[in-house]
C-alpha cells in the first residue's frame, strides 16, 4: 500500500539522512586524528534503511539498533552529541564514558534498547519486548536489524520462530548489505533472496530497494501498520551495499571495484535529492537552509563533547551492577483482571488441527499414503556394509594417550575381532 507524506515529512527524511551522513564523516576524520576510544563502523550509502525504517515508528513504539543504525537513532531524538561524546568517552555520553561506540540506550522516554555485539541475539529480545506490550495492553510495536551475515546465525532462527508462533508485533528489518565481513553473501547462503526465510516460518516478508528511502519507508510502515493489527511479524529485506570496509580498520580490498562504481550511482541520499526536485518538494535555497542547519548542530555538537571531561575514576566501580539505582515497572494499558483468573483460565488440553495427520493429495489419511522413510530414499543411501574384518578405531577422550593407564587397560580388554582367525604362540619359533 501506498503512504502518503507530507512535504514536512519529505524534508524530515532527507535531513535525518544527510545528519547521518555527514555526522559520520566527522566521526571517521576525529578517528584519525586520534580523538575517539571507540572504533566507527559507517554506514555509507545505507542511511536511508535506518532513517526510513525508524520514521515508520511511532513514539511509543520499541526499537534496538545495531552499530551501523546511526540514523535510527537520530530519528528517534538522540542528538549529535550523544554520538560524539559515546565515541570519545565522555562523562556528559549517555553512558557517562563507559563505551566507545553506540551501545547505549533509553527505557524511560524514547524506548531504545542498547546495541549488543553479538549478531541476532537482539531477534529474541526484540520478540520478547513485542510480546510483553501486548500483554500489557500498550499496542507497541517491536523493531530491530541484522546484516546478511547475522542471518545465518542460531538466534536469528530461533528469534525468529520465536516471534512466528507467538505472532508478536515484530519486524526484522535485514540489511543485505553484500558483505558479511569479507564474506561475500553467495558464499554464505544458498539464496538470491533473504527474504525467503521468512517462509521457514510461515511469516510475511517483503523485499524493498534499501537505497530509495520512499520505498523503505513504505515497506517499514506497512510492516508496522500489519503488526499493529495483529498480523506480525513481517521480515523486511532490503537490498543496498555497504561502501566502506566493516570498520576504519578495514580497506576492503577484497570488494571488487568494479562493484563500488556500480553502487556509488545507487546513493540514496543523491537519488533522494533528485526525487525532491522533481517533485518540486524543496528548491536550492531550502537545500542549502537545511545543509547549514546540519552544520551548525554538529559544530555545536562536536564541540561540546570535545570540551567535556572524561569519567572521574571513582565512576568505574558505579552501575557495574543494579542496586536500586532505578526502578522498571510494568506500564499497563489494560485492565490486569483481562490476564489474570477466572478471565484467564483455560483448559489444559491443547485442540491440535487434524490431529497433525497427514493427508496426502489432500485427502483423507489413508495407510498406503504413508510409506516408511527409508523406502524412499534411494538404496544406495539405504545400505551401508561393512566388512567383518574392519577394525574400528579405539576411542581416545581429550586428554588421554598411550601413556595413560585406563588407555592400556582398555585396549587389554578389548575383545579380537572375530573374523580373525586366533593367532597361535610359538608357531614357527625356534626352541
Amino acid at each position: 500500500m501506498q503512504v502518503n507524506l507530507t512535504r514536512e515529512q519529505h524534508l524530515d527524511l532527507y535531513y535525518f539522512m544527510r545528519l547521518n551522513r555527514q555526522l559520520e564523516d566527522r566521526l571517521m576524520r576525529l578517528f584519525r586524528q586520534n580523538k575517539l576510544v571507540g572504533g566507527v563502523y559507517a554506514s555509507l550509502g545505507q542511511e536511508a534503511i535506518s532513517v526510513g525504517t525508524a520514521y515508520a515508528l511511532e513514539p511509543r513504539d520499541w526499537m534496538a539498533p545495531m552499530i551501523r543504525n546511526i540514523g535510527s537513532l537520530l530519528v528517534k531524538g538522540f542528538k549529535p552529541r550523544d554520538i560524539f561524546g559515546q565515541h570519545m568517552a565522555r562523562y556528559t555520553s549517555p553512558t557517562q564514558g563507559k563505551d566507545g561506540t553506540s551501545h547505549f540506550g533509553d527505557l524511560k522516554v524514547r524506548h531504545v534498547i542498547s546495541p549488543t555485539s553479538m549478531l541476532g541475539d537482539l531477534i529474541p529480545v526484540m520478540t520478547g519486548v513485542a510480546m510483553a506490550g501486548r500483554y500489557l495492553g500498550q499496542n507497541i510495536v517491536a523493531m530491530t536489524w541484522i546484516g546478511d551475515g547475522g542471518s545465518s546465525t542460531g538466534a536469528f532462527h530461533e528469534g525468529l520462530n520465536l516471534a512466528a508462533v507467538q505472532r508478536a508485533p515484530f519486524v526484522l528489518v535485514l540489511e543485505n548489505n553484500q558483505w558479511a565481513y569479507s564474506t561475500p553473501v553467495s558464499q554464505q547462503v544458498p539464496l538470491k533472496n533473504l527474504a525467503d526465510r521468512a517462509r521457514a516460518y510461515g511469516i510475511a516478508s517483503k523485499i524493498a530497494d534499501g537505497n530509495d528511502v520512499i520505498a523503505v519507508y513504505e515497506a517499514a510502515k506497512n510492516a508496522v501498520d500489519e503488526c499493529r493489527a495483529g498480523n506480525g511479524p513481517v521480515l523486511i529485506e532490503v537490498k543496498t551495499m555497504r561502501m566502506l570496509g566493516h570498520a576504519q580498520h578495514d580497506q576492503a580490498e577484497y570488494v571488487p571495484k568494479a562493484m563500488f562504481e556500480h553502487w556509488k550511482g545507487q546513493d540514496p541520499i543523491q537519488r533522494y535529492e533528485t526525487h525532491l526536485t522533481q517533485h518540486k518538494l524543496w528548491d536550492a535555497k531550502k537545500k542549502s537552509e537545511i545543509d547549514a542547519r546540519i552544520e551548525r548542530e554538529l559544530d555545536e555538537d562536536q564541540k561540546f563533547a570535545e570540551e567535556s571531561p572524561m569519567p572521574p575514576p571513582e565512576l568505574a566501580e558505579r552501575g557495574v551492577y543494579c542496586d536500586g539505582c532505578h526502578a522498571i515497572q510494568a506500564e499497563w494499558r489494560r485492565p490486569k483482571q483481562e490476564v489474570m483468573p477466572p478471565a484467564s483460565n483455560t483448559k489444559a488440553v491443547w485442540q491440535v488441527k487434524e490431529f497433525g495427520a497427514f493427508a496426502g493429495n489432500g485427502g483423507a489419511l489413508a495407510d498406503a499414503e504413508v510409506q516408511p522413510f527409508v523406502e524412499t530414499m534411494p538404496k544406495a543411501a539405504t545400505q551401508i556394509s561393512v566388512p567383518l574384518e574392519a577394525e574400528v578405531p579405539l576411542r581416545v577422550p581429550f586428554g588421554r594417550g598411550p601413556k595413560d593407564k585406563s588407555f592400556e587397560l582398555e585396549r587389554r580388554d578389548k575383545p579380537a575381532p572375530s573374523a580373525k582367525p586366533p593367532r597361535h604362540k610359538g608357531r614357527g619359533r625356534r626352541r
